[in-house]
């Protein structure tokens, strides 16, 4: 294991994510709504567009240059088992949100952690056509664009995003629900929980670290948690970085959440 990046304070790889996520993040804008080339991966269901690469670029290019210990894994870079190996990783995607992106809608992210021994320490998520910025780190400090944010109070229907199968098989006993569209940022509905405008959200089988590391934490921080359906928390930076169905609400509410999912 390579113990050198633990006396680092997370203070600085957080400024250290917020440099590197606004760049790349405005370097995506210059792309957006301006016809950009679009690929299909993983047999054609998954898209990935210049854009994508052009901000993983900037994320790599100063990220791994200011932290050459730490490991490294993005959705779009090869995987690199070497990060096994790392203590401390950069789990990052360069645009969460790709299909927003594509149909010109705003709720798309740039998402960049670091993560220790499978828990994340800080966490950026930067909405570049939002304007907002959020920031996370091990201190229990969490910001939207440099003011304080918590999950909504208890009190009137639970807001909720989800998928319809998702909402079909653990929706019943959760009370009275205001749905709200789907968000096909993941880790902006995290997002929306950690500042108050959702309560939850179900999240289907096979997100992957990317997604959900600096979200977690950003919403943890806020008063949220994110865990499997059996209350567990997820873990980063495994051998294979994907996971099982995900709730993410309101602490008060993962009770509830769970408990649907021993009914269903």
């Amino acid at each position: 294991m390579d113990m050198a990046p633990r006396v680092r304070n997370t203070g600085e790889d957080l400024a250290l994510l917020v440099e590197a996520a606004t760049a790349a993040g405005r370097e995506a804008l210059k792309f957006f709504r301006n016809d950009v080339q679009v690929w299909w991966k993983n047999g054609g269901s998954s898209p990935v567009t210049a854009a994508d690469h052009a901000a993983n670029d900037i994320l790599r290019d100063i990220l791994r240059a200011a932290r050459p210990g730490y490991g490294w894994l993005s959705e779009e870079s090869e995987d690199d088992p070497d990060r096994l190996a790392r203590d401390r990783v950069f789990i990052v995607d360069p645009i969460d949100g790709t299909r927003a992106f594509m149909e010109g809608r705003d709720t798309w992210v740039v998402s960049a952690a670091v993560t220790e021994r499978g828990r994340s320490l800080a966490g950026v998520l930067y909405a570049p056509s939002l304007d907002e910025l959020y920031v996370a780190d091990a201190t229990g400090r969490v910001e939207k664009n440099g003011e304080a944010i918590a999950t909504r109070r208890p009190g009137g229907p639970m807001r909720i995003s989800a998928a319809d199968d998702m909402m079909k098989r653990f929706g019943r006993g959760l009370g009275e629900i205001e749905r709200l569209s789907r968000i096909p940022s993941l880790a902006y509905r995290l997002a929306m929980i950690a500042d108050g405008r959702l309560d939850a959200t179900i999240v289907k089988a096979n997100a992957h670290d990317w997604d959900l590391a600096a979200a977690d934490l950003i919403l943890a921080n806020a008063g949220g948690r994110v865990t499997d359906i059996h209350g567990a928390a997820p873990v980063y930076n495994l051998h294979a970085p994907r996971h099982d169905i995900l709730f993410a609400a309101r602490s008060d509410l993962l009770p509830l959440l769970v408990e649907a999912a021993g009914k269903a």
